[in-house]
């Protein structure tokens, strides 16, 4: 046998006694790495500036046309426009999904004036979210240019699971819940995978504290479908945009590939909403049904 023969016959051998001695070997390469919820489902939602149409009725009538059924509005047009969006709401299959944000502050502001802000807005959007049986209130804890925030270590980490704890509480008995959401770096220092958000919300240990991802934001991510695994009963709503101008999916081409993440949900049985977030670069009556042809047809896929 010549030398470099030897060599690899050696290092093909102990590559197999390595991996028959460990848990792996268990493992086959038919085996699935988890088990598909086949009760998951696509639930899909838009915000307020999705569609073209001027008034809410108008929206409604075309998104129940297109086979839509959640509707994310901002949480300031919530507290002022309550009474219109629930009368629009009824005899329509239509429901609230998420409420985006909307508050006022911040909950991790070093300024006691802006984290009392935070407090007080905050609480009034999660009673209106209760109220029209919204699945819960997305914040984020701090975007980098809101300043002074608390610093990048344990010690806000702690504050927050401890405030979130209160926040959570409260949200559970109106009904709701505090969604938390990660975004990419260029928008946020402090929380930008979905893990991290989900380990936050196992650490508040409250059912009004769940979490979100964002197709846009999880660039971040090494793996769609590991996000959406890591998160699994925390994962409350999820955000989706196309892949490379954060315009509505299907405008970006072969970028705009949701499979993986959409296999995460499946496996998690995932059942509530994929809300639209994201700007349009075409005539939105012909890019919308396009989106939704390509989004529906990717969850087959997955």
């Amino acid at each position: 046998m010549e030398r470099r023969d030897f060599i690899k016959s050696s290092l093909v051998a102990g590559a197999g006694l390595a991996v028959a001695s460990s848990p792996l070997a268990s493992m086959t390469s038919c085996a699935p790495c988890c088990k598909m919820d086949k009760g998951a489902q696509l639930n899909i939602s838009f915000q307020k500036y999705t569609t073209p149409q001027q008034t809410l009725a108008e929206k409604f009538d075309y998104m129940e046309s297109l086979g839509v059924f959640g509707y994310e509005p901002h949480g300031g047009d919530l507290l002022s426009q309550f009474n219109e969006i629930e009368q629009n709401l009824r005899g329509r299959n239509i429901k609230v999904s998420a409420i985006c944000a909307g508050f006022s502050g911040f909950i991790l502001s070093e300024e006691p004036e802006k984290k009392q802000l935070f407090d007080t807005t905050m609480r009034e959007i999660i009673d209106a979210a209760g109220q029209i049986h919204s699945t819960g209130v997305i914040m984020v804890p701090a975007f980098n240019g809101q300043v002074p925030c608390r610093p990048h270590n344990q010690q806000t980490r702690d504050f927050l699971v401890e405030e979130l704890k209160n926040l959570g509480e409260y949200a559970l008995q109106r009904g709701t819940t505090v969604i938390l959401e990660p975004l990419n770096r260029k928008e946020c220092f402090f929380l930008r995978q979905v893990a991290d958000a989900a380990a936050i919300c196992r650490d508040v240990n409250s059912d009004g504290v769940k979490c979100m991802g964002d197709f846009w934001h999880m660039q971040e991510e090494t793996s769609d479908f590991a996000a959406f695994i890591s998160a699994e009963k925390y994962l409350q709503h999820v955000h989706i945009a196309s892949r490379g101008t954060r315009n509505t999916p299907s405008e970006d081409g072969d970028l705009d590939n949701y499979v993986d993440g959409f296999r995460g949900l499946k496996a998690i049985g995932y059942k509530n909403y994929v809300s639209f977030e994201c700007g349009t670069k075409g005539d939105k009556l012909q890019v919308i049904p396009a989106a939704l042809e390509l989004i529906r047809k990717q969850w087959e896929e997955a």
